[in-house]
């Protein structure tokens, strides 16, 4: 490198005589320095300035503004969805987790039973590509004779089960989980299911989106029947069973965004009323196959699926059922066999639904898998190998600042009475935040995996997880159990019937500052926003209506409750107003919990963020004030570009808006926001004061 001293004994030495020749190396040596200055300059520059498109004004769409120049210099690659900072996320993190299991299968003789060997072992399983194709779905074939014979609805019932215990849902969901109106203990919960398609409204919407879905999934039907050894006339006649079979279900579905209310869709009742309820199936027969017996009581989500699928359970031929349950147990293994199936399910699922062109690499789709069976074992080494020191410190101490900011903020409401207030903060109060990793990880040691076979450890890490489901069946809940893994960085959530939420470790990795510490601003406004965002769920359209102790509870007045609704009224109009793509609007109502705490996470962040030395020194870094940063680093948080396809699949199905509109859609909201890049009336984003939604 070339530096000022160099210049200086450049002009030092110069000669006349050789003027021509020095006139030459000064230049070089100026554009060289001009060139050191500008890496240097370059160097500096973090990832928020090295991501704004200057071309778009801040006020008319600051998600553009914010990352529009990293939009363009990162396409969408073809074996993704979408891009962006959860991408560039889950490339550090799947990079870690394929290097702990890329080292665990290397070890020779590892202790049998121990981590490294059910990790390494299940990995390499999945590896073994040569093995799993000559297999083909031949695994599976003792399972779909079986099926083949089914006689009656009894044996449908019974099959039914098998796959829940050892695949995955069919017919219906079904679990064993908190009580939502008594917490302590664990019930037995029914739910509408076996769809395979995304949501109700693609079996009955008339747009061209959804009619060349049906259109591709009959087709994709009639492939799968093929791999099972259909003939071509069978196979299209048993790809025809299944869409009636489903479209007559998805009649009987509720909407979405009418599951989100809590009150209607909680139904106790007697097992035996259940019974009479539905009296072409044998419960008894599925509770034995599933394992669970002496079940007095369940709660039934949606009483009018079950009364129907009673009906259509009769009224659809044997035949048609043994259709239905195959293709249902196949495509919940089709990750785990042979290449021709596999890719089969990506072409429909991944690439006609979400848009992506090609799949993973083999070894990134085995890392994320055997990730998704054994997150817990592996979590463990994650944590010890992955993590920077302090992590769970950082992470609660960021907690604690925004849980405090909420309770300023409660305090300040001007539309809630003093006796809701109060029981508001206790319920904030009582919020148990799980952050980083458990402190006690779960005993795995029964749980056997080999080489063998890669569906054979899949089939016995799902029964394992199965089991241990049905044992909580008449035991305390237990409130210090993690459903989320330390490197799970999108389990990020709120239990309303715990009262708590859980913010993983991974969450300490935000993309382009993992060299150093980033600060306050970025911090605060990634992983300060998760926190708000989660608490606000407490809080929001759902959580509102459970108390302090997690239990589906009235505690608010009457007149409060009217004021609150009347404010998420107007986010559910705000949302509803803005148009995705070709003309397809966000649905309100369904967006319209995560809509308010987008919000509320946005709101509660800044504020804790208004209580740092960086905020209260007014530093300028990079020619940005710290709110400028914090917006910025806002934005960042959900820098997310999306294929027209996942745009349409997420705005059907999905209860998150677009990411576009959780960044413009909260801080449009936002006086401080306005203050920081200056906004003002003309602008896209601009509303007018009192039109703004403000809840929180």
């Amino acid at each position: 490198m070339i530096c000022i001293e160099t210049v200086i004994n450049a002009k030092c030495n110069f000669k006349p005589r050789t003027m021509k020749k020095h006139v030459f190396l000064l230049l070089v040596i100026i554009v060289a320095i001009s060139s050191c200055k500008s890496l240097k300059k370059e160097q500096r520059i973090d990832a928020l300035a090295s991501h704004i498109d200057s071309t778009v004004k801040p006020g008319d769409n600051f998600f553009l503004f914010a990352n529009g120049k990293w939009f363009r210099q990162h396409p969408i690659h073809a074996s993704e969805a979408c891009n962006g900072i959860d991408q560039l996320r889950e490339d550090i993190i799947n990079e870690q987790i394929l290097r702990i299991c890329e080292t665990s299968t290397a070890i020779k003789n590892p202790q049998k039973g121990s981590i490294r060997q059910k990790i390494g072992d299940f990995f390499y399983s999945g590896m073994d590509s040569i093995t799993l194709n000559k297999k083909g779905i031949s695994e599976v074939t003792n399972y779909l004779s079986t099926i083949g014979s089914i006689k009656d609805i009894d044996g449908v019932i019974k099959t039914a089960a098998f796959i829940q215990s050892n695949f995955g849902s069919a017919l219906f969901d079904f679990g064993v989980g908190e009580d939502e109106k008594i917490n302590s203990r664990n019930a037995v919960y029914f739910e509408q299911g076996g769809l395979s398609l995304p949501d109700r409204c693609y079996y009955f919407d008339p747009d061209h989106c959804s009619r060349a879905v049906r259109k591709e999934f009959l087709t994709h039907l009639g492939n799968v029947f093929e791999i099972l050894g259909y003939g071509n006339d069978h196979a299209k006649a048993a790809a025809r069973r299944i869409m009636t079979i489903e479209t007559i279900l998805a009649g009987n579905f509720r909407a979405i965004e009418d599951t989100r209310d809590p009150w209607s869709n909680y139904h106790k009742m007697s097992f035996l009323q259940f019974r009479e309820h539905t009296p072409n199936i044998n419960w008894g027969i599925f509770m034995d196959c599933v394992g669970l017996h002496n079940v007095d009581s369940v709660i039934v989500r949606q009483p009018e699926f079950f009364i129907a699928l009673d009906k259509r359970l009769k009224s659809c031929s044997i035949e048609s059922w043994r259709n239905y349950l195959p293709y249902h147990l196949i495509k919940n293994i089709s990750r785990y066999v042979d290449d021709k199936t596999y890719h089969e399910f990506f072409c429909f699922y991944a690439k006609t639904l979400y848009g992506m062109k090609e799949p993973m690499k083999r070894e990134s789709r085995v890392a994320d898998q055997t990730n998704e069976a054994l997150g817990n074992l592996i979590g463990r080494i994650y944590v010890d190998e992955c993590l920077p020191k302090g992590t769970k410190e950082k992470l609660t101490e960021i907690g604690n600042s925004v849980k405090s900011a909420f309770a300023d903020r409660i305090r300040s409401l001007d539309w809630m009475s003093s006796q809701t207030k109060e029981k508001a903060l206790n319920k904030l109060i009582a919020i148990e935040m799980k952050v980083g990793y458990p402190d006690k990880w779960r005993d795995h040691s029964s749980l056997q995996i080999d080489r063998s076979s890669f569906l054979q450890n899949r089939m016995n890490v799902s029964k394992w997880e199965f089991d241990y489901m049905i044992s909580q069946y008449g035991k305390p809940v237990d409130r210090n159990k993690w459903s989320a893994n330390p490197q799970s960085y999108e389990n990020t959530e709120y239990y309303p019937s715990n009262n708590s939420l859980c913010i993983p470790a991974c969450n300490i990795i935000i993309p382009g500052y993992e060299q150093k510490m980033p600060d306050d601003a970025i911090l605060y406004s990634v992983i300060g926003t998760a926190f708000g965002h989660e608490m606000t769920h407490g809080f929001d359209d759902q959580g509102c209506q459970y108390n302090a102790q997690g239990n589906l509870q009235t505690w608010w007045t009457s007149g409060d409750s009217l004021k609150f609704y009347s404010k998420t009224k107007k986010i559910i109009d705000q949302f509803g107003q803005y148009i995705v793509i070709d003309g397809l609007h966000i649905n309100g109502e369904l967006t319209q919990g995560e809509n308010i705490a987008d919000l509320g996470g946005a709101i509660l962040a800044f504020k804790a963020f208004e209580k740092t030395d960086q905020y209260r020194s007014c530093k300028v870094i990079d020619g940005m004030t710290p709110a400028q940063r914090f917006f910025l680093g806002y934005a960042l948080s959900n820098m997310l570009n999306e294929c027209p396809e996942y745009l349409v699949t997420t705005v059907k199905s999905d209860e998150h808006s677009p990411a576009k509109f959780r960044v413009n859609g909260p801080l449009s909201n936002m006086s401080e926001f306005y203050e920081a890049f200056g906004v003002k009336k003309g602008d896209s984003m601009w509303v007018q004061d009192d039109q703004r939604v403000k809840i929180w």
